[in-house]
């Protein structure tokens, strides 16, 4: 079996799209997957499956989430693999005590990530952008509430979603 990581795109942010995480574990269990995880109280979840297509299994919790619980939110799967790629080819090195000013941008299909390049020009120093094959990282040294950057990538639309780069590393620890 493999393992997989789902995340959700704007769930319990602010007063919409509220999500308690054992409803999202439980639909996941009904969908079949094993093993299954949340983590923090944003969308984050790891399960195992038989089937390999992330773009199915994107799909099927799309669907289960609007069907069964009335929230119609971007849905971003992507294997252990992946995610562990996505960690190991970060092209920018980050201090422990700077890892909630780091976020990674993920999309579905990674085509879209040459869409991301065209962001370059919001970045301001002493930030960082980086745009991978797996993801798009930025570290926004003065704080995330401070970078235009940073609030281009939060408003780029339902494909991308972002996470802090400690969100990250637990999320591939529990994949692994």
């Amino acid at each position: 079996m493999a393992r997989f990581v789902v995340l959700l795109r704007g769930v319990n942010v602010g007063k919409g799209n509220r999500l308690p995480m054992a409803d999202f574990k439980a639909l996941l269990q009904g969908l079949g997957y094993t093993e299954v995880s949340t983590l923090l109280n944003s969308g984050n979840a790891v399960f195992s499956s038989t089937g390999r297509s992330v773009l199915k299994h994107a799909e099927a919790i799309g669907q289960a989430l609007e069907q069964q619980l009335g929230l119609r939110v971007s849905v971003i799967v992507k294997s252990g693999a992946e995610m562990a790629a996505a960690v190991s080819s970060n092209p920018l090195e980050v201090p422990e005590a700077d890892h909630s000013k780091f976020l990674v941008a993920f999309v579905q299909d990674s085509s879209a990530l040459q869409k991301l390049e065209g962001q370059q020009a919001l970045a301001q120093p002493p930030e960082r952008f980086a745009v991978g094959s797996e993801a798009a990282y930025l570290h926004c040294a003065n704080g995330i509430l401070e970078s235009k950057l940073g609030e281009a990538l939060l408003k780029l639309g339902k494909g991308v979603t972002t996470r802090n780069w400690a969100t990250v590393l637990k999320l591939v620890a529990l994949s692994g």
